[in-house]
Formats: C-alpha cells, structure tokens, sequence
C-alpha cells in the first residue's frame, strides 16, 4: 500500500495584525428618518445607533477589503508576499462568481495564492477566522489574511421601518500566523436552520430576473425574533467559547461581541459575569450593523482608541442570518496604525 504524505503546521497561533476602513460617507438618523416615521431618539434608544457610514460609487467591498488587507499587512510587520491565503467573509459582493477574495488577493500583491468568499451572515468573521486559523494548523497555510466586509446600503429598503436603520458599510482585516503561545482559541459554532427565514433576501433572483416582481430584492429581518434568539442562545455559545479555551468570565479583559444591537449586547455582557469595568464593544453608535465586518472593525477601534490593550485576551461572538454564530477567545493584535 501506498503511504501518502502528509503535512503538518503550526500548533500556536495568532492575530499578528490588523486594518479597518469605514466610507467617509457618515450617515446620521435624521437623513435614515426622511423616508421612515421615526426620530433619532427612538433609533438611538432601540438600538444604540447614531450614525452609520454607507459607501460611495468608488467604494465596494472589494475596495475596501484591499485598503483593510494591505494595512492589516502592514501592521503584523509583513509583505503581501508573505500571504499564503486570501479569505473574505461577506454577504453583499455584488458579483455571484467570481469571489471577491480573488480580485483582492491579486490587487494587493498575494500573487497565486488560494483566495475565496465565505457567505455566513454576521457570523462569518468568526467562521473565517476559524477556517484560516485550521489551514494554518494544518500546514496548508502560514499566513492568512481574514477580511470581513460589507456595502449592505445596496441592499436595503429604504422605506422598511423594520430594518433601514440598522445596517452600514466598511471592511475590517487580520492577519493570523505562527504566535510564541496560543492567540487564538477553539471555535464554537454553529446554526439554527428552524430560523432560516428570520433574517434574509425576500425575493430570490430568479424571481426578479423573471420579471415578476420589478423591485430589486431587499434584506428582511423578524427584529423581534432575531432579539430572542441572540439575546438568550448567545450567551450559551459565549460560555461554550470559554470552556473550550480553559478560561472563565473572570479571564477577560475585553468582550467583542458583533455589532448588531447595544441592548442585546449589554445583556450578554450581564449574563456572562463579566469582572467589573471589562469593556464592551460599542461601535455600533457610530458604524452601525455592519455584519460580517463589524467584530474587526470593533476590534480595530477599541485598540485604536486604547479601551482595548494588545495581548489582553477577548472573546469575539458573532451572530445572524443563518441563524449562524461563531465565538472564539483571541489575544488581541498591537495597536493600528494611523
């Protein structure tokens, strides 16, 4: 019988860098409220939103994954050359085929590398992270940038008072590599398909292409639905996240929850007993919900502002459509750079 090699990588790893870029577009809720009956207070008081950023006619996800990938780059101390693989995690590449990890790869230097989109909801950051941080354990890999970007403004009705409100554009970025000890913990993750419908595109594209409806398809939400499901199974999967890594509440020094609502993130911080002053993400007041990429962009802020330190340790959890989630604790990257 034939012995068939095979390949081993690197035990410990870590997030050795990281980028972000937010449109210069700021978009506040009293532009959101001209087509909606609604005010900046009821916005702001429903969800912690104040502004969000939407992205120009130069601007798309994969624009801003390059302008996020070459920083994050820069920042792990690298060359795009050293970039073994290219992942992006998003859900609003207008293009079905070719993947945006692709372009981005070739147009930021990573020349041949394997490159390809993953489509997980606000929940693929965290599976990004987790396939990219398996093909370095593997050998497959000893570099791997992870992007996790978003132009969900193409996508929404902006006469939904259900949902219009909530969503923003931008793009975040992390190199993971070889580390001295363990940066980044075991994945917890997984889906909740009974809830398929509670937040999606509510026409599919053979249906439009077909003339029966004229009105491109938008993104739908059941706010109501997703508010359970995230504020009270999440927590489940935070504490799941904890176990795996061998570490408690009492452990963290930060907590990166996806943007998608201050009110449920409060009350996930709450439930997990969090040591007293541990900060909380809380980009969403002026980035908004901007899916896959919000964990990175939160990161990236709260590093750049110092509410976060570089090798304190966090736990990401990512949740959404799908329903899907993804939590992992991660020590945090050095400081952006300006």
């Amino acid at each position: 019988m034939t012995v068939i090699a095979e390949r081993t990588g690197t035990k410990n790893i870590g997030i050795l860098g990281i980028g972000a870029y937010r449109p210069s577009r700021v978009v506040t809720n009293d532009e959101i409220c001209e087509t909606i009956d609604s005010s900046d207070e009821w916005i702001y008081t429903r969800t912690g939103i104040r502004t969000r950023r939407f992205a120009g006619v130069d601007e798309s996800v994969t624009t801003m994954s390059v302008d996020c990938g070459l920083k994050a780059i820069a920042n792990a101390l690298l060359q795009p050359s050293d970039i073994d693989a290219v992942i992006i995690a998003t859900n609003t590449h207008l293009l079905l085929t070719p993947a945006a990890a692709t372009d981005v790869a070739h147009r930021i230097g990573a020349t041949g590398v394997p490159a390809f989109d993953i489509t997980a909801g606000c929940a693929g950051f965290g599976h990004a992270m987790a396939v990219a941080a398996d093909l370095i354990r593997g050998g497959s890999a000893g570099h791997v940038l992870v992007v996790g970007a978003e132009q969900l403004s193409v996508g929404i009705d902006m006469t939904d008072r259900g949902n219009c409100f909530i969503f923003g554009d931008g793009a975040g970025a992390v190199v993971l590599g070889p580390a001295q000890e363990q940066g980044v913990g075991p994945v917890v993750w997984g889906s909740d398909g009974s809830q398929y419908n509670a937040i999606k595109q509510d026409v599919d594209w053979a249906t439009f292409l077909r003339g029966d409806r004229e009105q491109q398809p938008f993104l739908r939400m059941e706010g109501t639905a997703v508010f359970r499901w995230a504020a009270f199974e999440m927590g489940k999967a935070a504490q799941r996240a904890l176990e795996a890594a061998k570490i408690g509440a009492e452990d963290l020094d930060v907590f990166i929850p996806h943007q998608a609502n201050a009110r449920i993130n409060d009350l996930l911080a709450k439930n997990l007993h969090l040591r007293e002053g541990t900060p909380v993400a809380k980009d969403i007041e002026f980035t908004g919900n901007t899916s896959a990429a919000s964990i990175p962009l939160a990161m990236e802020n709260m590093l750049s502002t110092g509410e976060a330190k570089p090798g304190q340790t966090a736990l990401l959890l990512g949740y959404g459509a799908g329903l899907s989630y993804a939590a992992q604790v991660v020590t945090l990257p050095p400081v952006p750079f300006e």
